[in-house]
């Protein structure tokens, strides 16, 4: 049977997308930008910063800037000010002090996974070429640069026989997954990717480049880690590295036109996890195609429900707690052993491009009214479908355990992360399904999961205990006093219960 992922992926993609990456040239190139009294960039009137930079500073026409503001998340369009394209820390660094000297917020990218404040007006710093990589298999330890995606850390750690704590996506960039906290695919196992970061190298609002860790500025290494980019801009970091070579995992597919049979299906899921071990990571995901000449026809008009699962056990157990879920007569079965470095392809997650609006939350247990509720939406008899891809993940074990390394970063308790990909014209049917998931609704978010819907303060807030938001605020307030780094989902500065600037 055909992958449905990729199926709706086809469904995503533009007509148009941008394609390749932009090549600095080996000369070094002077920071030069200025601002006419509107605040509009000016002509390329030479404005110094006090240092050179290596990469290449772009401005609004000049070849090379749409594509760097480009991204994989098409439903935010930056228009910056400015555009440096950073060869080193150096460069970033630079960028900060200029953004700071001319009163311009700063705004990060590496891949446009994440993006979701349009950084209109603001220094836009493009990470991508930032591309150190060093694994060192004595200490079981990996240094990587923020320019980096999972895939190709996942295939130099194979190298040595040891893996990374990677989500579902070998195109998502290192850094903004790990400065969410990083939820990994084998998270009941281990819990958040966050806590297997040893140090970080950032760039904070004064321009100085700090390396971050438990015994060197232990606030801001916490504060970092699930903070996303409130508090400067990360250029590197150094993680541990697992001693793992094999999973077992794999998908199985259930056809979900009847409700009544998605139903059984859902809740027989929802039954078997709560006899898994912590070894045992999984979710289901609810799928409903539309009747589309761009879709296999073997596809068209059809609903799906689906599980995924990684055991980090030996492949016979794995074996015997998938059994359960055969029984239920899978179209598709791919479990079994497989090398750790194709765990992504489990999920399949859209490599191109798409215009689509991504929603989570966090849910408490589900019970058989959910399970009704959640079905409903894959209905194919229903008129006027959305067409959603909604995604339940198990969470529990470790990620309920305090972390070894502090971090900004917890479940608050949830059972079940919600993460859900729309098309881009149905935005107010996220908004929907959400409200019809209210009474499981825990009120709480991960911050690795706020996309551009979730940009407002209250939301963002959500993603954080209480007594997380407010230290994470009182260290904004020391770090960035300021507000530079507020292209984000952002978390104002406070001090003392008071806002130092918004």
């Amino acid at each position: 049977m055909p992958d449905t992922d990729s199926a709706a992926d086809a469904l995503q993609t533009p007509t148009e997308v941008w394609t390749g990456r932009v090549h600095r040239d080996d000369r070094t190139d002077s920071f030069a930008v200025s601002f006419a009294p509107d605040g509009t960039v000016a002509p390329r009137t030479p404005r110094s910063v006090g240092a050179p930079i290596r990469g290449r500073t772009l401005c609004p026409g000049d070849e090379g800037f749409e594509e760097a503001c480009s991204g994989w998340l098409l439903t935010v369009e930056h228009r910056p000010a400015a555009v440096v394209v950073a060869a080193d820390a150096d460069d970033v660094a630079a960028a900060v002090r200029f953004a700071a000297e001319t009163g311009r917020p700063v705004a990060v990218q590496s891949t446009g996974h994440g993006k979701s404040v349009p950084a209109d007006g603001a220094v836009f710093i493009a990470t991508g070429e930032l591309r150190e990589l060093s694994v060192d298999p004595h200490a079981g330890t990996a240094r990587i640069g923020a320019g980096l995606r999972w895939d190709e850390v996942l295939a130099a750690a194979a190298e040595h026989g040891l893996a990374p704590l990677c989500g579902s996506s070998g195109q998502v960039g290192v850094m903004g997954y790990l400065t969410g906290g990083g939820l990994p695919l084998a998270c009941r196992a281990y819990g958040f990717a966050a806590d297997y970061v040893r140090s970080l190298d950032i760039v904070t609002a004064d321009g100085l480049l700090r390396t971050v860790s438990q015994t060197r500025e232990p606030d801001l290494f916490w504060a970092v880690r699930g903070g996303k980019s409130n508090f400067g801009v990360v250029v590197a970091a150094e993680i541990e590295l697992l001693p793992l070579r094999t999973i077992y995992g794999g998908e199985l597919h259930y056809p979900g036109e009847d409700p009544g049979h998605a139903a059984h299906v859902l809740g027989s899921y929802l039954a078997w996890v709560k006899e898994q071990p912590e070894e045992m990571s999984s979710s289901v995901t609810l799928l409903r195609l539309p009747d589309a000449p761009q879709l296999p026809e073997e596809f068209r008009g059809r609903s799906f429900v689906q599980f995924r699962v990684v055991y980090t056990g030996d492949e016979e157990q794995g074996a015997r707690l998938v059994e359960p879920l055969r029984a239920l007569g899978p179209e598709k079965d791919t479990c079994g052993a497989m090398p750790y470095t194709q765990i992504t392809e489990i999920y399949q997650d859209p490599k191109n491009p798409v215009m689509v609006h991504l929603r989570s939350a966090l849910l408490h247990d589900l019970d058989d009214e959910a399970v009704e509720e959640l079905v409903s939406f894959i209905d194919p008899s229903t008129p006027g479908g959305t067409f959603p891809g909604i995604e339940l993940r198990h969470l529990g074990g470790a990620l309920n355990r305090p972390p070894g390394r502090s971090h900004a970063v917890s479940t608050q308790g949830a059972a079940f992360h919600l993460w859900m990909r729309m098309p881009a014209p149905a935005k107010q049917a996220a908004d929907e399904v959400l409200e019809r998931l209210r009474r499981w609704d825990t009120g709480a978010m991960l911050p690795g999961f706020l996309f551009d819907h979730d940009s407002d303060p209250e939301r963002v807030r959500r993603a954080y205990t209480e007594a997380d938001y407010r230290r994470l605020a009182a260290l904004k307030a020391e770090y960035d006093p300021n507000h530079l780094f507020r292209i984000n989902h952002n978390i104002p500065p406070f001090s003392n219960g008071a806002r130092t600037r918004s």
